[in-house]
């Protein structure tokens, strides 16, 4: 399976990758977290990760972030190691609670990522003004986390991680404490904002029908150690429904095979 990744990543067109794994292991407290993964994630694509719990994902995704550095093995950016954060990869958390500050409003949350950046305050409110509309907050500049929703705390921390203008967008499980009508708007939302913004995502679920409904491409993890056990490539055409996509007999057949899977990997 690694080999096939490989090959399609270095195939004809598909020019260098944005975010490349080549042989890496890693071991925290003297054990094999993840264990000789090489993937390439090519400019644009949408890569969702699914496995059992305890396979790796989240450390996998760490690891891209430049949270962590390899036991053995590179990643590389753009081709080059990561060896620290970037300003150009963003992450979206699953805990939003924690990730967002309870004592700045939305436009405040928003305008830490342009302080950061050095943007100057006459230039800030426009943009955050534009970001709060393209997720959906048009209206709630001047709320504080603890008056919005779940969901739309979820949709303050993307308007944050946008105003990065980031490359790539790492997201860890971020619909998941979320009800299913909340988390189906924003996988459409989320669709949309990436196609407008041309970053890479890489995204982590233990839902298999949203790894289906988001991903360009999904790969699944076998646990202890974490290893690709199973890449599918997904053909779904795009704009998605979340009916008539989820009715499609081939997202139905991916469904089942990535179910098989996940069945196998904790028996």
């Amino acid at each position: 399976m690694i080999a096939a990744v490989n090959q399609r990543a270095n195939g004809p067109g598909a020019g260098r990758a944005q975010i490349a794994f080549s042989g890496v292991t890693l071991n925290l407290g003297g054990k094999a977290i993840l264990e000789n993964i090489s993937l390439d994630v090519k400019p644009g694509e949408f890569l969702c990760i699914i496995g059992a719990s305890g396979c790796g994902k989240t450390t996998a995704l760490r690891l891209a972030a430049g949270l962590y550095q390899p036991t053995s093995g590179t990643v590389a950016f753009d081709g080059k190691p990561m060896l620290a954060p970037r300003r150009d990869i963003a992450i979206v958390f699953q805990d939003y609670g924690k990730a967002l500050l309870p004592w700045r409003t939305a436009f405040g949350n928003v305008s830490l990522a342009l302080e950061a950046s050095g943007m100057a305050a006459s230039q800030r409110a426009a943009r955050i003004d534009e970001l709060l509309k393209k997720v959906g907050l048009p209206n709630h500049a001047g709320k504080y986390p603890a008056e919005m929703s779940g969901g739309m705390q979820q949709r303050l921390q993307i308007a944050r991680c946008l105003a990065q203008e980031p490359k790539a967008l790492l997201m860890d499980e971020p619909f998941g404490a979320l009800d299913a009508m909340t988390r189906q708007g924003l996988q459409d939302e989320v669709l949309s904002l990436v196609r407008a913004s041309d970053a890479t995502v890489v995204f982590v679920t233990h839902d298999l029908e949203e790894a289906i409904y988001l991903g360009d491409r999904v790969i699944g993890l076998l646990p202890h150690p974490g290893r690709i056990g199973i890449e599918l490539k997904i053909d779904l055409p795009r704009p998605r429904d979340q009916l008539t996509t989820r009715e499609n007999p081939e997202f139905l057949r991916l469904r089942r095979e990535l179910f098989d899977f996940i069945k196998a990997s904790e028996a």
